[in-house]
């Protein structure tokens, strides 16, 4: 049995109804406030779903706020993160946990000495997409995995996002951005990485916002906008890593794990679902998987539920694997730019599998 916990969130943006969404679908999840800059609009994102808007500094205090969901920018993670602790609350962040690893490592050893969880984003690798692709390789299905790949290519946010600028920022760019979904799933399918080799280029100093109020806008890129790395994991595996805002288009798999005995294609791991391909040596196609593991129907927030529900030390979307997942994306940077190879400080376990099941403490209704 999982009882309710009310949550309060931190940062009204775009990403915020998301996790509204999942809420109220939620049955051990209470949603009593949301707070912003703006109290205006944390009114407006909280009131429609039975909460109350107030400032940052309010929802701290809150008594009735037992996790804190922190949604604001990656430079105010770490900030929002430690005040919340420091009170006496849980915390679930959005990726990235930090902008440093030491700051991500101080921040789950003042977690435990308060006595509190500490989870992060992505919760999508606990939907039936990674996790059955997961069971497989733990099942033997593809026999020793030797090798994977992971894939993101696009043109960049500007073309789509009416205000593209953040992506763009330290803390972002393809690898902090989007990386955390495609080397979470790496690590939670073949675990820990102990060693890194990285490329990354920036072949455009300014981009133009191509849709909204602001289109026709130039912005300075602050990041590199396309990287490449190798990962060595602790199995022995290798993972090829491809984070890119350059590209029009690619008919690649996001990702793929090739083994002695067969390969397997995995879903999107932005998204909770998916189908896992398998093609062994004596087959002429490949061929489908069953989902049978994973959360059903699974959506952002998701994590929350899995947080409370779990033993202390065994979130599977904890901080240890948010920390790592850190620590690998910037040793691709620092392998980038030192043009040599890196080895991760941190490391963690891998995560539970979720068997195939609800989300825990069930959907209202």
């Amino acid at each position: 049995m999982v009882d309710e916990v009310n949550v309060g969130i931190i940062g009204a943006g775009t990403v915020s109804r998301q996790y509204l969404e999942t809420f109220a679908r939620i049955a051990a999840v209470r949603l009593t406030a949301v707070a912003d800059l703006d109290v205006e609009r944390a009114k407006a994102a909280a009131e429609p779903a039975g909460g109350r808007g107030m400032s940052v500094d309010d929802l701290l205090s809150s008594d009735d706020v037992d996790v804190v969901v922190n949604l604001t920018i990656p430079a105010a993670h770490v900030e929002i993160d430690r005040r919340a602790i420091a009170a006496g609350k849980s915390v679930y962040s959005e990726k990235p946990l930090a902008l440093t690893v030491a700051d991500a490592v101080q921040l789950i050893e003042e977690a435990a000495a308060a006595g509190v969880r500490l989870g992060c984003a992505p919760d999508t690798v606990l939907g039936t997409g990674t996790q059955t692709a997961r069971r497989a390789i733990d099942d033997g299905l593809i026999g020793r995995p030797v090798a994977a790949s992971a894939t993101m290519l696009i043109p960049g946010h500007e073309y789509w996002h009416p205000h593209p600028d953040f992506f763009y920022l330290p803390g972002a760019g393809p690898l902090l951005d989007r990386g955390p979904y495609e080397i979470t799933a790496l690590v939670t399918m073949l675990g820990p990485v102990i060693e890194v080799i990285g490329l990354s280029s920036r072949p455009f100093g300014t981009r133009t916002i191509r849709s909204g109020p602001r289109t026709g806008e130039s912005f300075p890129v602050e990041v590199d906008t396309h990287v490449t790395g190798s990962l060595r994991h602790a199995s022995g595996a290798i993972s090829t890593i491809i984070m890119s805002f350059d590209a029009v288009a690619t008919r690649a798999s996001n990702i793929e794990v090739h083994g002695d005995k067969a390969s397997l294609i995995a879903p999107n791991p932005n998204k909770f679902v998916g189908d896992v391909l398998v093609k062994e040596l004596s087959d002429t196609d490949w061929r489908v998987l069953e989902p049978n593991a994973g959360y059903l129907d699974g959506a952002r927030g998701y994590g929350i539920a899995d947080l409370i529900s779990t033993a202390p030390g065994r979130e599977r979307a904890g901080g240890p694997l948010a920390a790592h997942v850190l620590d690998i994306q910037l040793s691709v940077l620092t392998s980038a730019e030192r043009r040599q190879a890196v080895m991760p400080v941190t490391t963690c376990e891998r995560p539970d599998p979720v068997p195939l099941s609800a989300v825990p403490g069930g959907l209202r209704g």
